[in-house]
């Protein structure tokens, strides 16, 4: 059980952590203004759903693994890059009719699951939960897993109100916008640049590592 003391400075500090812009926030804008509010909730969900995958590994003791082992930070990381740079060409080329972006609008399944592994794509996830989950578990308030997973549980929750609330906001954007129009052109390109910028985030966190 959590420490009832604990959770108005966690609360605050998950919320802060939240509203915070990072990779997750930015793929979701992009995601929202290339197709809309609905891809915006959607890939929010997404999101929280790597989450939870982030949340259980450390919960069981996955991200000592990790550290333990580079090379599978490395490979995850890698491996998202390549996603994300597909994202992007497709997405650049939905702005000129091409692509797969630009022939239809991503079905809630694919947008989903992009966005989850998108997230998924992402080690540092686990090692962040690993530093800042520890900090309001209490070892005489009984399981610590259980603490753990509760505290992710609240985690995700105002993680996915937040996300959610964003997303829409960045898809009505594109709602307003005519898709065709330089304006919903300039959106697009805009949303591809973004996770082009990402995927090139994760390869320099690989290089930078090993200097």
């Amino acid at each position: 059980m959590i420490d009832p003391a604990l959770l108005p400075g966690y609360l605050v500090a998950v919320l802060l952590i939240a509203i915070a812009p990072g990779p997750d926030m930015a793929y979701i804008v992009a995601a929202a203004t290339a197709h809309g509010p609905r891809a915006g909730v959607l890939s929010a969900a997404g999101m929280a759903a790597g989450m939870v995958v982030h949340v259980t590994a450390t919960a069981v003791g996955l991200a000592a693994l990790l550290t333990a082992v580079p090379v599978a930070l490395d490979l995850i990381r890698l491996a998202g890059a390549a996603y994300l740079g597909w994202l992007a060409v497709d997405t650049l080329r939905s702005a000129t009719g091409g692509g797969l972006a630009g022939r239809a609008t991503p079905t809630r399944g694919q947008l989903l699951r992009r966005a989850t592994m998108t997230n998924l794509a992402n080690p540092k996830v686990i090692l962040f939960f690993a530093a800042f989950l520890p900090h309001f578990v209490r070892l005489d308030r009984g399981s610590v897993t259980a603490q753990l997973l509760a505290l992710g549980a609240m985690f995700l929750l105002v993680g996915l109100l937040v996300d959610s609330v964003i997303g829409l906001a960045a898809g009505q954007l594109r709602t307003a916008l005519a898709p065709g129009s330089r304006a919903g052109r300039t959106l697009t390109v805009l949303a591809g640049a973004t996770f082009a910028v990402l995927a090139v985030l994760l390869v320099v966190d690989v290089v930078t590592a090993h200097r």
